[in-house]
């Protein structure tokens, strides 16, 4: 079987930063089986949406034996042997980068952030361009992702579960991220919570990953509006969970990257410095806000944000949830 392989052993959010470029590379090579080596529940996301044919634990394959003079493993060996194989790892290496070179059909390593003003999605799009000449232009790659039925029908399980009553405009809110330093205050998040149930009645959800429990904590100690709990879902159930959302609200962070390249309204905070991570989905809207003080202003702008996804979109209930 021909095969294209890539190698992205980045968090949550950098690999769906390469949704774009993973949908090139398929065009480019419609034949191939479009193979992903990453962090084995990205890896196992990606392949549940739709984006990849299969995936492979990224650190399983043996690729440090590329580092030395040291021969590579079988399965390594096995697996890129006559394939086109992208690596966004490694590119500083020229010795792993002749090594695999050795061992694919075609290679390309490239850096998995940019060197220039590119966004990072389209740094890695425009990365592999040899690679998926004439698969089309930049816009192509970027409509949301559509989730099979299985995967909506278990995030709506988890939200039963979690007492939403399936009528109520869900509001999901993340106030966790990677690290601190990309966390909007708590306090803020419970004004988003209290102005968004006093304007429109809806449900709040709070999500807790599995880096989040301080920030949660946090929120919850300040919220004075009810607010159910979604804590660590796969994360499969957590993106049929979004597909019911009226609204996610959340910092920079793998998860809301995920809200928004399902085409759920999002609203992700971001820092001036990391707004080259900001999401590819057209529809996403990113707030720049202070996250050393709550500034008013900020305050402001993020409610007005939310009241305005809100107005113009409404909850996506499935056909089962609707008929029932």
């Amino acid at each position: 079987m021909k095969r294209t392989v890539v190698l992205h052993p980045g968090a949550l959010g950098d690999v769906l930063l390469a949704i774009p470029a993973l949908r090139a590379l398929r065009a480019g090579a419609p034949d191939d089986e479009l193979v992903l080596a990453a962090q084995p529940r990205i890896g196992k996301l990606l392949a549940a949406l739709g984006v990849v044919d299969r995936a492979l634990a990224f650190d399983a394959l043996g690729l440090h034996a590329l580092f030395t003079a040291g021969a590579p493993g079988e399965p390594l060996r096995d697996l890129v042997a006559g394939a086109r194989v992208v690596s966004w790892f490694g590119s500083r290496d020229a010795g792993f980068a002749d090594r695999l070179r050795s061992l694919a059909r075609e290679s390309l390593i490239a850096p998995s952030v940019p060197a220039d003003k590119l966004t990072v999605w389209e740094h890695l799009l425009a990365s592999v361009a040899m690679l998926s000449a004439g698969a089309g232009s930049a816009d192509a790659w970027r409509e949301p992702i559509a989730l099979r039925e299985d995967v909506v029908d278990a995030g709506r399980r988890a939200l039963d579960d979690a007492g939403w009553d399936g009528v109520r405009p869900l509001v999901i809110l993340h106030p966790g991220a990677g690290g601190v330093a990309k966390r909007w205050p708590a306090e803020g998040f419970a004004v988003l919570a209290e102005a968004i149930v006093a304007m429109f009645g809806s449900e709040v959800v709070v999500h807790e990953g599995p880096a989040d429990r301080d920030a949660v904590a946090s929120l919850r100690g300040r919220v004075r509006v009810p607010a159910l709990a979604l804590v660590d879902p796969p994360l499969e159930t957590l993106a049929g969970a979004i597909h019911h959302a009226a609204l996610w609200a959340g910092n920079d962070s793998g998860v809301s990257h995920l809200a928004a390249v399902l085409g759920a309204p999002t609203l992700a905070l971001f820092t001036a410095a990391n707004l080259a991570w900001r999401p590819w989905e057209r529809g996403a809207r990113v707030r720049v806000v202070d996250v050393d003080a709550l500034a008013p202003s900020d305050v402001a702008a993020v409610v007005a944000d939310a009241g305005g996804l809100l107005r113009v979109r409404e909850p996506r209930v499935s056909g089962a949830r609707a008929n029932s």
